[in-house]
């Protein structure tokens, strides 16, 4: 599957991949309740990543009770699935900017090291994307995907050079989004006043 719109330098065919070719590393979160934030250490359930735009929103911010094992600490180029329920299929992209983040057990990570990791998570938000999890996920009476199928997850891909310049194409085209709703935010909150 080709692209409609490429950059111009770019003219090799795309190749298909799965999620688990991608990446290294599949694990499950950790099982524990969330307590008052200690300053430090963060804990990312399904309900902290945002409907929209997939960013960390947690409210309140909390920590892990237990402890804290470094195999549940997030880290560049780590993406987590919702693994059940109603939100089946969301994702998060890690951001060094979100802090030390633990992962709860209610999500699953796959570590993105042979391909641009902000590349393979833009295929998460794709329409492809949504169905497939919608057809994986009722299979059973209760929605669900675990971390074998979701490595199972086909999508087309480019070279490396061509996965980062789409990658930071899109970085850009986020940013500029992120900035502009945060401009939205302050004039409403100047309407009001």
């Amino acid at each position: 599957m080709m692209p409609k719109l490429r950059f111009s330098e770019f003219n090799m065919p795309w190749k298909q991949t799965t999620l688990g070719s991608v990446s290294s590393h599949a694990a499950y979160g950790m099982n524990s309740s969330a307590i008052e934030f200690d300053g430090v250490n963060k804990y990312i359930r399904i309900t902290d990543i945002d409907d929209d735009t997939r960013e960390f929103t947690p409210s309140p911010l909390t920590t892990p009770s237990g402890k804290l094992e470094n195999k549940y600490l997030l880290n560049k180029g780590d993406i987590v699935f919702a693994r059940t329920g109603a939100s089946v299929g969301k994702s998060y992209l890690y951001k060094q900017k979100d802090g030390r983040l633990y992962f709860a057990g209610f999500l699953i990570k796959l570590t993105i090291n042979k391909a641009n990791p902000y590349f393979v998570y833009n295929q998460t938000l794709t329409e492809k994307y949504r169905k497939w999890v919608k057809t994986y996920s009722m299979r059973s009476g209760q929605p669900g995907i675990n971390a074998e199928e979701y490595k199972e997850f086909e999508f087309a891909i480019p070279s490396l050079e061509e996965q980062t310049k789409i990658a930071d194409f899109l970085s850009s085209v986020d940013e500029k989004i992120s900035l502009l709703n945060q401009q939205y935010d302050l004039l409403c909150q100047y309407k009001k006043a």
